[in-house]
């Protein structure tokens, strides 16, 4: 209760539309109206809900800056010594889309946006939020947490915790063995490129909805036999991409059985505290204490920078590398074998690596995606950042990517040099 009574406390004080943190000076930006803010419970002050109410439109806000409240969470503590940001003057960014030029403020007024932060490096150059949320609201990633687990196994293969991604999972998820995915290896996993049926529509009729209710309905049962029962191959592993977020599942059983460490607690420790986060996160568990590895880490717009920053250096933080730097390479980049991961193969415009989606074109340069409008994007060359927190009315609908990545385009062409 303590937190939303403190972020009840912050959107009073930023109340009146586009208040600036501080009189005159570069910093955080405020609003608490947003595009569509009555469909969103703008009357109500955006009501958070309950777990059975997370989907209703005027409760998108409030769920998507307290879902670690909502379900059991473990938490990530802050880093012991933060690090801080700079701070730069907003830039004057447009954009084209369509057939019209655009401001980044028309972007905010298009796009249902909880938060937009860009940085280079070390510097924030813009960072706005609107719907009444603040700086201090920990925004719900959904599949943005895909890319963590992928961070972690990387460290965990460096440690020796894990010999090989080709290994077959079942040689860590010992409750998988037998199974199609227990035969399956981890590096099929961290390609969504297992060859085994798993349908991810969001009709609520799909495998995504059964696998959701598995693990936040119903009552406790083993993670590893709730992912068992995806048992039927339909293609060889390692040959054709298919989104599954169940692979992600996987990828955090096997995580949490080589380390010997819940991977919430994994990540704190190889990743949280050395990249100076300012705030605690949390990411939600399901009823045996597992993390519900595919989705739902929740933490702050600057926090997310932060990170941000560290795949943009890829994996370095301040001198120190965190991640393995090959890692983050073989992570973002398609081997020559792997043709059906390649941006225009896999999708009709982008690629994937180990987790994270990769963008055309012959600079390196990747994203981090949720459903409803979650992204970060990431220009290793630049150091360009891009965290973009929303609440589209849909969870995927075609095309919804187009007018974010016109705007990161721009950045890129305006910010980059």
């Amino acid at each position: 209760m303590s937190v939303i009574l403190v972020s009840a406390a912050w959107a009073s004080l930023a109340c009146a539309q586009n208040v600036r943190s501080s009189a005159g000076e570069a910093g955080p930006v405020f609003s608490d109206s947003g595009p569509d803010a009555d469909v969103y419970g703008a009357a109500e002050g955006y009501p958070i809900g309950t777990r059975g109410t997370t989907t209703q439109l005027d409760k998108l806000v409030g769920v998507y800056s307290h879902f670690g409240e909502i379900f059991p969470s473990r938490p990530i503590g802050h880093a012991t010594t933060p690090w801080q940001f700079k701070r730069a003057p907003e830039p004057s960014i447009s954009y084209s889309f369509g057939k019209e030029r655009f401001s980044i403020a028309d972007y905010l007024k298009r796009n249902p946006v909880t938060g937009l932060l860009i940085a280079r490096d070390d510097t924030i150059l813009y960072e706005h939020y609107q719907y009444a949320r603040t700086d201090h609201d920990r925004f719900l990633s959904q599949s943005m947490a895909k890319t963590l687990v992928s961070m972690l196994m990387g460290i965990a293969v460096s440690e020796g915790r894990i010999k090989s991604i080709d290994d077959p999972v079942s040689t860590y998820v010992h409750g998988l063995a037998g199974t199609e995915y227990g035969n399956t290896s981890i590096r099929a996993l961290l390609n969504m490129s297992s060859g085994v049926e798993f349908s991810e529509v969001y009709d609520g009729h799909d495998d995504i909805a059964r696998l959701g209710r598995a693990l936040f309905v119903e009552p406790t049962k083993d993670p590893a036999a709730v992912v068992a029962q995806f048992n039927t191959r339909i293609a060889p592993p390692g040959t054709k991409w298919h989104y599954a977020s169940v692979e992600t599942e996987i990828l955090g059983l096997v995580l949490r059985s080589a380390t010997g460490t819940p991977v919430a607690d994994y990540l704190h420790d190889r990743i949280w505290n050395a990249i100076g986060t300012e705030a605690d996160a949390s990411w939600a568990i399901d009823g045996s204490g597992q993390e519900i590895a595919f989705c739902c880490f929740n933490a702050t717009l600057r926090d997310y920078a932060r990170l941000g920053r560290l795949l943009a250096n890829d994996g370095a933080w301040e001198g120190r590398q965190l991640i393995p730097r090959q890692w983050l390479l073989d992570a973002t980049t398609v081997r020559p074998v792997d043709g059906h991961l390649a941006p225009g193969v896999a999708t009709p415009y982008m690629g994937y690596g180990y987790q994270v989606w990769l963008l055309p074109g012959a600079q390196r340069r990747f994203a981090l995606l949720g459903i409803r409008g979650q992204v970060i994007l990431v220009d290793p060359a630049s150091k360009l950042v891009m965290v973009h927190t929303a609440v589209r009315q849909k969870p995927s609908e075609p095309g919804a990517l187009r007018e974010p990545l016109a705007l990161w385009s721009a950045v890129l062409q305006q910010l980059g040099q």
